[in-house]
């Protein structure tokens, strides 16, 4: 943990838990959204191909992520942490943000 602290540039165990906290709230909450995503643009499990299906889910979980992650790092007090970490992650993808 001390090496992630370090990394993160982060003093607090406190901080660190919280931010992990985070981190889960919004996978989870990314994965839960997406079903509904699906579901309106017509796509469905079981009358869709896995092969088809499952990867227009992971896209669409990713930009639904992104928008979640500031804003539970935001709810959670954090926000200034996860904003530099959103622009490092999308800069290192060749989306550059200031």
């Amino acid at each position: 943990m001390k090496k992630l602290k370090e990394r993160w540039g982060i003093d607090s165990n406190f901080q660190l838990v919280v931010i992990l906290v985070v981190f889960a709230i919004t996978g989870s909450t990314a994965t839960k959204l997406a079903s509904p995503v699906t579901d309106y643009i017509g796509m469905d499990p079981a009358t869709t191909s896995g092969w088809i299906y499952w990867p227009v889910r992971i896209f669409l979980i990713f930009p639904i992520y992104q928008v979640l992650l500031v804003f539970f790092g935001w709810l959670f007090g954090q926000f200034a942490f996860f904003w530099n970490f959103e622009k490092k992650m999308l800069n290192r993808m060749g989306i550059k943000i200031k």
